[in-house]
């Protein structure tokens, strides 16, 4: 069997039967008054996994996090936490801690001294104290700066601060709510790959909150995507990516064109798509789509070719103009307004530094893919 996409570690829990969830939420439901924060949702996390909740503001995925954490209670339903109904636990009492955007450091206190007020606060001898702080100051490459005050620290370095205190303490679950949105997008994009480092070299199961789409694929093994409460899908990074759920998830993460039209024809997997001004497609991934259903096709605009002539081997080839165009150094995406009205964005790879088939604004175009490059969506 094919993977969807690069497959980053040998670490699949959720495919073995026989695997019990680390985190389980049972039918848990979450109102403030007449508003329904989540609904009626259950969910399961695997130990050691680097797990994210995706979604915009108001999505349910921070209440989420701090009903685990202990700051909220279900209005009903379960949470499980290694087997043990956390129900009536207070946060101090879970073997759980949370990293907050804020890092709500102390200013007045130095970096070893944030770092090793938790355990000061749980009684842990000195000498203890002193070698815990020493390993997370190495772990998080601050040694340098242990007696600097948090205002001495840039932004990143405040963020690994915060990350050793959080994780001083060895808790069983580490929650991060939005841990990388105060920093700059070129830091961000570096801390993403730390924070990944870190939890493999760790060996705890960190559960991430975040609205960045790219922070959520780049650091965790599965993505929780969620809509007013409720999960729309959970799976991996590629998957959620290359073989959304719905029509939702494909607009939601990353960048997508949609192709309304009725199955005009189906055979095994392959269908054949016929739009409303006449326009056909043909597809493998055809799904769940039965013949004479309205479907959309969703494709990613890398998976589109764009060219001045039509290619002698498409099986897929739909003609229009050249609308707009934006070079972003690494590739060009161009927006083709269609000959039936539509506009599709297609991505190409600057892989050399000269265009062999240079097109401008209003030029006519032609876009193809293969019938793989998709998939067909029936909700």
């Amino acid at each position: 069997m094919k993977s969807l996409g690069s497959i980053r570690r040998a670490f699949a829990p959720w495919n073995d039967p026989g695997a019990k969830p680390y985190i389980h939420f049972d039918r848990v439901t979450k109102k403030f008054g007449d508003f329904t924060a989540v609904n009626d949702l259950s969910l399961a996390i695997y130990e050691r996994e680097f797990f994210a909740l995706l979604g915009a503001s108001g999505c349910g995925k921070s209440t989420l996090l701090r009903m685990l954490a202990g700051f909220e209670e279900p209005t009903s339903g379960r949470i499980m936490l290694d087997g043990q109904d956390l129900a009536g636990i207070p946060p101090y009492r879970r073997p759980v801690n949370m990293m907050f955007q804020s890092y709500a450091l102390f200013p007045h206190m130095s970096v070893e001294k944030n770092i090793a007020f938790g355990l000061k606060q749980e009684g842990m001898p000195k000498a203890d104290v002193e070698k815990r702080v020493t390993e997370m100051l190495k772990l998080v490459k601050l040694e340098p700066f242990a007696k600097r005050k948090p205002h001495q620290l840039s932004g990143g370095q405040r963020q690994r601060v915060a990350l050793a205190r959080s994780v001083a303490k060895r808790p069983k679950v580490l929650l991060l709510d939005e841990p990388l949105g105060a920093l700059d997008k070129k830091l961000r994009e570096e801390t993403q790959f730390e924070l990944m480092d870190l939890q493999q070299e760790l060996g705890l199961t960190f559960v991430v909150v975040t609205h960045d789409q790219e922070e959520a694929m780049t650091m965790a093994d599965r993505i929780a995507i969620m809509d007013k409460g409720q999960v729309m899908q959970v799976a991996t990074p590629a998957e959620v990516y290359e073989a959304p759920a719905s029509r939702f998830v494909a607009g939601f993460v990353g960048n997508v064109n949609m192709f309304e039209g009725k199955v005009a024809e189906r055979s095994g997997n392959s269908a054949r798509i016929t739009g409303g001004t006449g326009a056909e497609i043909t597809v493998e991934n055809a799904g769940e789509a039965v013949k004479d259903t309205e479907v959309s096709f969703a494709i990613r605009p890398e998976k589109i070719r764009i060219s001045s002539k039509r290619p002698a081997d498409a099986i897929n080839a739909l003609q229009g103009e050249v609308y707009d165009i934006a070079y972003l150094g690494d590739m060009t995406v161009y927006h083709v307004r269609l000959d039936d009205g539509q506009m599709v964005r297609a991505a190409t790879m600057n892989a050399t530094r000269v265009a062999d088939d240079p097109l401008t604004w209003d030029d006519r175009a032609w876009i193809s893919f293969r019938p793989d490059a998709g998939v067909v969506l029936t909700r």
